[in-house]
């Protein structure tokens, strides 16, 4: 079923790292702008499938009072994003915030993702990651392995092994992140950067530690909150040692939830505070002082990836008119 996609989705960006000036991919990728997707409210897609570990208890009983009817709502809530990894990274998108589970009553340690695409295994997202980097030699993603569910040390051991398995020579090396250019990655045929935010995967050179990538949350549902924090956040981004994520995301509440059941996620919350979101977006600037990786939601609902894409230029014209 090929939904309608809106102006500038396709592949219009499937190379947009390979295409930047060279004055941009000699520079640190810390001080360039990526767009990247988010999926933290993500509940679950798969309406028969069992709620996942993750849920806090009032959804766990409002699954088991309504079961799939409260699935079915839920589903309106739980996609964030409602495009592919392929669709996603044709869009431009270069920076996935992923959630993992293994499923508590299977027998073997298969994981899962946990949110936005539950009940995909993780080994096929990979795959199909992989096969676009294939295609596509200068693009780069920054996978964020950030919250585990239901796993137990064979299970990480189990997904690290993966990891390496599906990326083999594509992944790279935990080391100062000031020295990772495009033009660093390129020369290495480098095309993944894994953060494995668990202690599993301490001593394993191509797993980054989540340190080198913070990613404050602000929790809010009022944009004016959220733009304050981004602010606020970005001045006090670490000088040295990491990547950065801005998350240019709203977080709904309990109340805000039983509101927004009937409209679903998208309406009630994302579509009437976009054009805020949006428009602070396309004031940023990346560099020494700016952003760097920014997340949100729905990334196909807007020109998102373009617009976060096109802040790159801002360095260009910066390099012009340097201070004396």
């Amino acid at each position: 079923d090929m939904k309608t996609r809106p102006a500038g989705i396709g592949n219009v960006n499937a190379d947009w790292m390979g295409s930047l000036p060279s004055r941009l991919s000699a520079m640190p990728l810390k001080h360039l702008a990526v767009p990247g997707s988010h999926d933290s409210f993500t509940f679950w897609v798969d309406v028969h499938a069992p709620v996942g570990p993750d849920q806090k208890v009032y959804v766990k009983y409002l699954a088991s009072v309504f079961s799939v009817l409260a699935k079915k709502v839920m589903v309106k809530w739980s996609m964030t994003q409602n495009l592919t990894f392929k669709e996603q990274l044709d869009a431009g998108i270069r920076y996935f915030d992923l959630r993992v589970s293994s499923k508590p009553d299977e027998p073997g340690n298969e994981i899962y993702f946990i949110h936005g695409l539950f009940g995909h295994k993780v080994r096929d997202g990979l795959l199909e990651i992989s096969s676009f980097l294939s295609r596509h030699k200068k693009e780069v993603v920054f996978l964020d392995f950030n919250h585990y569910y239901a796993m137990d040390t064979a299970h990480h051991l189990y997904l690290i092994n993966m990891l390496q398995e599906v990326f083999g020579s594509k992944l790279c090396g935990n080391c100062a992140v000031e020295s990772v250019t495009l033009d660093y990655l390129w020369e290495k045929k480098y095309q993944v950067i894994v953060f494995y935010h668990h202690p599993s995967a301490q001593g394993i050179s191509v797993m980054w530690p989540g340190n080198k990538i913070p990613a404050p949350w602000a929790n809010t549902t009022e944009p004016n909150k959220l733009i304050q924090f981004l602010e606020t956040t970005l001045k006090e981004r670490a000088k040295q040692g990491s990547f950065h994520v801005s998350q240019a995301i709203l977080t709904p509440r309990v109340n805000t939830v039983a509101k927004g059941l009937v409209w679903g996620l998208r309406n009630y919350l994302v579509e009437r505070n976009l054009p805020t979101i949006i428009s602070w977006v396309e004031a940023q600037r990346p560099g020494v002082n700016g952003v760097n990786i920014i997340t949100s939601d729905f990334v196909e609902l807007t020109d998102f990836a373009n617009i976060v894409i096109k802040l790159n230029n801002l360095l260009l014209c910066e390099q012009d008119h340097k201070p004396r």
